[in-house]
């Protein structure tokens, strides 16, 4: 049984002159201490399909879904109070922002340990205060944070956004979540401070059978850390895979695109050579293309890219294409 099941989710933001399908008909499943990459340029909704998992869109936005499964249990037939007491319970998220997402008015040591869980403290309550400052210390000392003292007592602002990036890892860990949705987590760090946050999620996979959605606009790093990774590009389904059927054998024209944009997936080219990428950019949400959303930009659209692809599964490598790569290889 899968730990989460989604089939043909949309999400729709109503305005006030029209209705904007940003994200069209996308599936995704992950298994129990699965790790997933979730790849695409920035606007490709990957985003906003994660805030949908957890549920914190506003008002404005329609999720809507075949199915929507969690642990076998169909959130959409649940109540918003009973889909957020399961959610908060099992997922958790680092978002990517984490200047935004820390409280400006309380210390980092008030924020952590007040999303320890409860289910670890035992005793009375004036024991379970300094059992909350223990596990806020130990988890720190977990995301690499070695001076704890000085990290506990300051606001957020007074922090770089590196280590509010840590502090909010950290926080997530807390809730010891069965799946993780991380967001960029590495988006503010220097490279070596990367592999070191990388290091961590790989041994919470590892060690605690966590499963990990990996949220990046960067291919060739999370084909270091994943084992099966979907691409999306503006709000729709590219492609899906393993992570070597994905790096080796991309099925179809954006995924090529996203690894030929990358130095190390072209060790075979000169010195100085251009890296070949797509013309264009990703369109903005008021003037989204009919059909495939990449057609404008795509170097083998046709006449029948004006409507929507259908999934191809071939045996589990799925892609979403008119004119894919498959035979190409």
């Amino acid at each position: 049984m899968n730990l989460l099941d989604i089939r043909n989710l949309s999400i729709e933001l109503q305005t006030t002159n029209k209705s904007i399908l940003a994200v069209d008909h996308v599936s995704l499943s992950m298994k129990e201490g699965e790790v997933r990459g979730l790849v695409g340029e920035s606007g490709s909704g990957k985003s906003l399909l994660a805030q949908a998992i957890i549920g914190v869109l506003d008002e404005r936005w329609h999720v809507h879904a075949d199915r929507f499964h969690w642990r076998g249990k169909d959130l959409l037939r649940l109540s918003p109070e009973e889909r957020k007491s399961i959610i908060s319970q099992d997922v958790a998220m680092i978002f990517q922002e984490p200047m935004s997402c820390l409280d400006p008015t309380t210390t980092i040591g008030e924020q952590l340990a007040e999303a320890v869980d409860t289910e670890q403290l035992s005793g009375y309550f004036w024991q379970k205060n300094q059992q909350r400052k223990s596990a806020a210390i130990k988890l720190l000392h977990k995301v690499g944070i070695k001076h704890h003292d000085q990290c506990i007592k300051s606001y957020p602002h007074q922090l770089t956004e590196a280590l509010c990036q840590r502090v909010m890892i950290a926080m997530a860990l807390a809730k010891r979540p069965m799946l993780l949705i991380a967001d960029e987590p590495t988006a503010a760090m220097e490279t070596t401070n990367q592999g070191q946050i990388f290091r961590l999620l790989a041994s919470l996979n590892q060690l605690k059978n966590m499963s990990i959605l990996l949220i990046s606009h960067d291919l060739e790093n999370v084909t270091h850390w994943t084992n099966n990774i979907t691409v999306m590009y503006s709000g729709q389904f590219v492609e899906a895979g393993t992570t070597k059927q994905i790096f080796t054998e991309p099925y179809h024209p954006y995924t090529r695109a996203l690894l030929d944009s990358s130095p190390k997936a072209n060790i075979e080219l000169s010195a100085k050579s251009r890296l070949t990428t797509l013309p264009g950019s990703i369109p903005i949400l008021q003037h989204l293309p009919i059909g495939c959303r990449l057609g404008p930009r795509c170097p083998r659209a046709q006449q029948a890219c004006v409507k929507a692809p259908k999934v191809i599964n071939y045996h589990g490598h799925q892609v979403s294409c008119h004119f894919s790569l498959k035979d190409t290889y």
